[in-house]
């Protein structure tokens, strides 16, 4: 009896690279354009990173509990508050900006692009 390995399809793989690359350098072009003062920018970028790895983790450790393999509640609990609290972040940076509402939506899009490409290449 062979046991069968669910392995995504190299398109969805390819899809998801590029879902990854293309909303996080497409969020940094952004930021690099945009006419705000530095520590501006490095709120955006450093929510995207933090965004970037606690996506990871917490796929990451959903995989793993579904493993079979011990997690702890804790890590588990802030792994979810942390992607809860860049949303949360984001979204008042993005509500408090003097930003056009199409730029508003267009850093939302590029960093939950950037989310979702983490998640689907792990």
């Amino acid at each position: 009896m062979s046991q069968y390995i669910n392995k995504p399809t190299p398109a969805f793989i390819a899809a998801s690279w590029c879902a990854l690359i293309l909303g996080a350098v497409v969020f940094c072009i952004g930021l690099f354009n945009a006419n705000m003062m530095l520590n501006e920018k490095g709120f955006y970028l450093i929510l995207l990173l933090y965004g970037l790895f606690s996506s990871v983790s917490l796929q990451k450790i959903i995989r793993d509990r579904l493993e079979g393999m011990q997690v702890t509640a804790i890590y588990f609990g802030l792994c979810w508050a942390s992607v809860v609290i860049c949303l949360v972040l984001l979204a008042i940076g993005l509500w408090n900006a003097e930003l056009a509402l199409s730029e508003k939506g267009f850093y939302m899009m590029a960093f939950l692009m950037s989310l979702f490409g983490a998640v689907a290449v792990q």
